[in-house]
């Protein structure tokens, strides 16, 4: 599968409307539904976490998630690289593990 360096295209969020995802309190929750079978959701949360994206559900994940992240994690300089090299690394458990069986 790989990284999508068009992700925004293939984004599930483009299919409805986009105010959906930039609200507040208990309606982030309906937001992050919209998340959780996108196909870039991972590309989506690199782009805010590496931009600072300050508003709405990115990536599955609120404002406030984000934030706890950035807080917990000070020394990442690339959220996208590191995000990349983990999806790269369990695609390639998943191809070794169907492989086996």
């Amino acid at each position: 599968m790989g990284w999508n360096e068009q992700w925004a295209a293939s984004a599930l969020c483009k299919q409805g409307v986009p105010d959906e995802l930039f609200v507040r309190g208990a309606e982030q929750h309906k937001a992050k539904v919209i998340c959780q079978a996108c196909p870039v959701r991972t590309e989506c949360l690199a782009e805010a976490l590496d931009n600072g994206m300050e508003w709405g559900v990115w990536g599955g994940l609120t404002e406030r998630e984000r934030r706890a992240i950035l807080r917990k994690r000070p020394n990442v300089t690339s959220w996208r690289n590191l995000l990349e090299t983990a999806m790269v690394e369990h695609e390639r458990t998943i191809a070794a593990e169907e492989a086996v069986s």
